[in-house]
């Protein structure tokens, strides 16, 4: 499926430049994080930052290939390529490694690869391709229902193999949906849905029910064109059926460490000594990015400077808080240019987007930048104590060769899609 042509390609350089950029800047704060000694040896692969040189290294080979490939391929087999990447995905309940907890790793030779990582990019293909086919209106409810059902598959398996925050990043689809027409009924109802699971876990099923029922009633008299009344009656059985569905799933369903986490974030627990303990064990990680964050002040201390950061306070820190690096390093400037840099490249993507001739690659693009923003939002978040921990990495940033190359993937395949616009005869 190479195209076979001498005609001069072009491709969006201000994406690529901003790519290079956030690649080679994580690389600087991955030796940071994981130098060890006095000595720095670049190509010493077996440290962190040796071996994420020798990823980038191969990124290259992997974005000629990408670039490389007919941009029709991406399209003409999205289903091929989604159906393989699930059947990575079942193949770790047999073959997968179990690291740190979830079962989402293979192991080939000394290295290990996860999976999950690049059905992003699968996931993303295969929505694009069946909501841009023309026999597909996501405004009808059946189509809705199969959409959904390409989302959940992936994000189920990744569930149970014990890698919640991997999940939770396929809520990003519902961005692209609300931009091809989804009805504004699945907004209200996500709202509804965070609204009521954390005034449930904070303040009980039965004070959340009546809340609940007070504003639906408050909503249904105040109404210009008042419905049957039968409606919100029923809409207040479901929300008080959702917040005790909530309760449910949190005492029963979660991990202890998962209820802690949500516990300390909401202040659940009024158990001092308890309390005490779970910061402890818990927040330890959060509390020592938060100090190395704060050191940095405004300009930073300077490359392999950062006290907290060269004595590994910060456990894995080269991982899910290599930001926190950032912070101590490279101060509230370096961080303020971090941000824009993401920023800018997820506002690029989105202005690239909106340029495509063809509605698959619109939705591809939209699907890259909603994936990208749901990472980088709860990520940098996360290091900062504003949500609770999930842990997924921050593109291009953490360490690790599936994330890097994943988000390659994710990200170059809608640099040759765009190509072909700005190439077409």
């Amino acid at each position: 499926m190479i195209r076979e042509t001498n005609r001069h390609f072009s491709f969006d350089w201000t994406t690529i430049i901003i790519f290079m950029l956030l690649v080679g800047f994580g690389w600087v704060n991955i030796i940071s994080s994981s130098h060890v000694g006095e000595t720095l040896d670049y190509l010493d692969f077996s440290q962190p930052y040796g071996k994420q040189l020798m990823f980038i290294g191969l990124t290259i080979g992997l974005i000629i290939i990408i670039l490389a490939i007919e941009a029709k391929f991406y399209e003409r087999f999205a289903s091929v390529i989604y159906v393989i990447s699930m059947l990575s995905l079942v193949g770790l309940f047999i073959f997968g490694k179990n690291v740190n907890g979830a079962q989402s790793w293979y192991g080939i030779g000394g290295m290990t690869l996860q999976p999950s990582e690049f059905a992003k990019a699968a996931t993303a293909l295969a929505v694009a391709k069946y909501v841009s086919d023309l026999q597909t209106d996501i405004k009808r409810f059946p189509d809705q229902i199969k959409t959904f059902i390409i989302i959940i598959i992936p994000a189920f398996l990744i569930l149970l193999q014990n890698d919640a925050g991997s999940t939770i990043v396929y809520g990003a689809f519902f961005f692209v949906l609300y931009r091809e027409g989804l009805p504004q009924i699945y907004l209200t109802l996500a709202i509804s849905v965070v609204f009521i699971s954390v005034l449930s876990l904070k303040f009980g099923p039965v004070i959340t029910s009546i809340l609940a029922a007070i504003i639906i009633f408050t909503q249904f008299f105040l109404s210009k064109k008042k419905p049957v009344i039968l409606q919100p009656i029923l809409i207040t059985i479901a929300a008080i059926m959702m917040s005790v569905g909530v309760h449910f799933f949190y005492d029963n369903v979660l991990q202890p460490h998962q209820k802690d986490r949500i516990s300390l974030w909401l202040r659940l627990e009024n158990d001092p000594s308890k309390l005490a303990e779970m910061r402890r064990d818990i927040l330890y990680n959060l509390y020592e990015s938060e100090k190395a964050i704060s050191s940095g002040g405004i300009a930073g201390r300077g490359f392999m400077e950062g006290t907290r950061t060269t004595g590994k306070f910060v456990p894995e820190q080269h991982t899910d808080y290599i930001f926190s690096t950032v912070g101590e390093e490279w101060g509230f400037i370096g961080s303020a240019m971090v941000v824009i840099l993401f920023v800018l490249l997820m506002l690029r993507i989105l202005h690239l987007a909106e340029l495509q001739k063809s509605q698959f690659s619109r939705i591809y693009g939209y699907s890259v930048a909603s994936i990208m923003f749901l990472h980088f939002m709860i990520n940098i978040g996360m290091v900062m104590g504003l949500i609770p921990t999930i842990g997924i990495p921050l593109p291009f940033f953490s360490y690790g060769g599936s994330g890097l190359w994943g988000f390659t993937i994710l990200l170059f395949i809608f640099v040759k899609l765009d190509s072909n616009r700005i190439n077409e005869w």
